[in-house]
């Protein structure tokens, strides 16, 4: 979690323009408006705000900052601290809502390699920094916003990372001990699998924390919810406390019961993905400056308030309130993300830098392990992203169930490690996929006939097409709770590449699942305490590939592999449209969530072991609840010891 002088620090605010006049507020600034303002957002229980210096005005000319535009900071900083809220002000703001804006004197200069613009970027940030270190309002620096779209280019990573160093320091050389970030979105190629030339790896030693941007167009609801929990997964690469710095939607693209419920998704399974920090987007509506820029040619730019442009609530700040009142009664800063068996694996094809290989292959991975991980919590499994860059065991010394999913790469030493894991008692889980271009296309694989006991029959350079529009899986053996004659059915999607199985040869593996053809479809081979499980089709792909898809039946055979390798959770729900996760207190307790990812009002039943209690935060025993349409619950997981004290006390 993100500290400050040792304490927690847990944000949850909105970045902040006033509604008299955006980006350009400073110019008309109304500090009575402004005080409005923040303390409807206190009012709600939110603490803080994004704040930005809008650098064409703050900065006329390169050795200048603007005087008057300095003392209406300074006002906006005293009207937080009035309110007991503090703000994270924004230094480099040249691109805002669907515009880039410079300054008249950069004349085209590159923001990262030309040494003046930098050192009046590293003079401008400093000397604010100088003028504010020391307002207690002051609770944070960002030096940017979403420069990759500023930028434009796409620099090199070195000369980025340059850059980041530099201004970075102009912060603490201007006495700024407060935590920093960059204000790049987190869309370096570790998140999004396209380098952009920012790294947080790179970045890693040089910022506090990292803070994802998160605005998704999707196909599949349940992804759709999800995504921002994803993001803050990869950006956690870092070893930094991850704050959803920003996200949010336009009012002009949904209901006010789906802005509702969007941001109450976003809110709670982004906590549960270990996001520390959320910094919504933003606090009003600006239906007053509808002939400004960017508001002009961008419209839907003038909705993305959590109040209108009267300053009324609108629901995503009721959802804002209600997850703050939520966070304070469960003392948040004081839990920890529940231990797991279950590992992910992140192919390094995701973060690129291996030679003769296509732009493709890091966002093909990406679209595999988003499916994987929505399949593990409708199987109620909260993997952890275990990237190979970084070696495939945990710290503590491995983990029970290792998956794969839908891979075409992955390095040879892996492949190795992987057989490993099986021999020292994991289950590791891999799915073919023959990737979704024609460039070598096949799978990467080494000692495939070791690890599974088959030899492939593929033909080269062809693949071998599913033709069926669904895929049915026969299981012929048990697999956890699936049992012989069970059936599992999966869509088929994806270009011609994509849509492809893996034929193979079984040896001296055990065929588990067939398809609709008799043909091998799950092999499994042990491996002394262990076992490799092989999936001849990419079902992970063939979803990730499919609209409107998900629950699909690949989180029926996640949960049976986290029985067969005993990494099955504590407590479920049989349903996969209940999505379940806990939060450990240090006290020992744990805190359980159940998310809906259903549209309307659901019974939830609850499985828990033996000796064990469930209980509502108020104190009463539950077994079933119900769940209104994409709706949340809390509850207290207790053993039967502390069961009978409470009955007893």
């Amino acid at each position: 979690m993100l500290e400050r002088d040792g304490a927690p620090l847990l944000w949850l605010g909105v970045n902040f323009w006033s509604r008299t006049g955006g980006p350009l507020m400073w110019r008309s600034y109304d500090g009575v408006v402004v005080r409005e303002e923040l303390t409807t957002l206190r009012d709600h229980r939110l603490n803080m705000t994004r704040s930005f210096f809008y650098w064409p005005d703050f900065m006329p000319e390169p050795d200048r900052v603007e005087e008057v535009l300095v003392e209406r900071f300074a006002d906006f900083l005293d009207a937080h601290r009035e309110l007991g809220l503090t703000t994270v002000p924004t230094f480099v703001v040249g691109h805002m809502s669907g515009e880039n804006w410079d300054p008249s004197w950069r004349d085209g200069r590159d923001l990262y390699g030309d040494v003046w613009l930098v050192a009046r970027q590293a003079w401008f940030i400093r000397t604010m920094t100088e003028r504010f270190a020391a307002h207690p309002a002051v609770s944070g620096w960002l030096i940017s916003n979403e420069m990759p779209i500023y930028g434009r280019r796409k620099p090199p990573t070195e000369t980025v990372t340059s850059w980041a160093e530099l201004v970075v320091q102009a912060v603490r050389a201007g006495g700024g001990t407060q935590p920093t970030s960059l204000g790049d979105g987190a869309w370096g190629v570790e998140v999004t699998g396209r380098p952009n030339g920012f790294s947080l790896r790179e970045t890693r030693d040089l910022v506090d924390f990292v803070g994802p941007h998160v605005y998704p167009m999707g196909t599949d609801r349940v992804r759709q919810h999800l995504r921002a929990a994803f993001v803050c997964e990869l950006a956690a690469v870092s070893g930094r406390p991850v704050v959803l710095e920003e996200f949010g939607l336009s009012s002009d693209f949904v209901s006010p019961e789906g802005s509702a419920s969007y941001y109450r998704q976003v809110l709670h399974t982004s906590l549960l993905a270990g996001a520390t920090g959320w910094v919504a987007w933003n606090n009003t509506d600006y239906d007053a400056l509808a002939d400004q820029d960017p508001y002009r040619h961008h419209p839907f730019e003038m909705h993305f308030g959590v109040t209108d442009a009267d300053g009324a609530p609108k629901p995503p700040l009721l959802e804002l309130a209600a997850f703050g009142e939520l966070l304070e009664r469960v003392e948040v800063g004081r839990c920890t993300r529940q231990p797991t068996q279950v590992a992910l694996v992140v192919s390094s094809f995701l973060e690129g830098g291996i030679p003769f290989t296509t732009k493709d292959d890091g966002p093909f991975v990406l679209d595999a392990l988003e499916q994987a991980r929505v399949a593990a919590r409708e199987a109620d499994l909260p993997p952890a992203f275990v990237r190979e860059r970084d070696g495939l065991d945990s710290l503590d010394g491995g983990y029970r169930l290792y998956l794969v999913p839908s891979v075409k790469q992955l390095t040879a030493p892996s492949w190795l490690r992987l057989e490993e894991l099986a021999r020292s008692g994991a289950t590791v889980w891999v799915s073919y996929a023959a990737g979704r271009t024609k460039s070598q296309r096949g799978p990467w694989w080494t000692h495939t006939t070791s690890l599974f006991g088959v030899r492939n029959a593929l033909t080269y350079g062809l693949v071998d097409r599913i033709e069926d529009d669904e895929v049915e899986l026969r299981f012929v053996a048990s697999l956890g709770d699936l049992a012989p004659g069970d059936v599992l059915r999966f869509r088929s999607a994806g270009n011609a590449h994509l849509r492809a199985f893996l034929p193979v040869e079984v040896l001296d593996g055990e065929v588990v699942a067939v398809d609709a053809h008799g043909r091998p479809a799950i092999i499994r081979k042990a491996h002394g305490a262990g076992q490799a499980v092989l999936s001849t089709y990419p079902l992970e792909h063939l979803a990730a590939a499919g609209r409107e898809v998900n629950p699909e039946p690949t989180w029926r055979i996640y949960r049976a592999l986290a029985q067969d390798s005993g990494a099955a959770p504590a407590v479920t729900v049989d349903d996969p449209r209940v999505l379940v996760d806990a939060l450990v207190h240090e006290d020992g307790g744990r805190l359980v969530w159940l998310v809906s990812e259903h549209g309307v009002e659901v019974e939830a039943r609850v499985r828990i072991p033996d000796g064990t209690i469930l209980r509502t935060l108020d104190g009463e025993p539950v077994s079933s609840l119900t769940l209104p349409a994409y709706g949340v619950a809390v509850l207290r997981h207790c053993d039967a010891a502390l069961r009978t004290t409470e009955e007893t006390s």
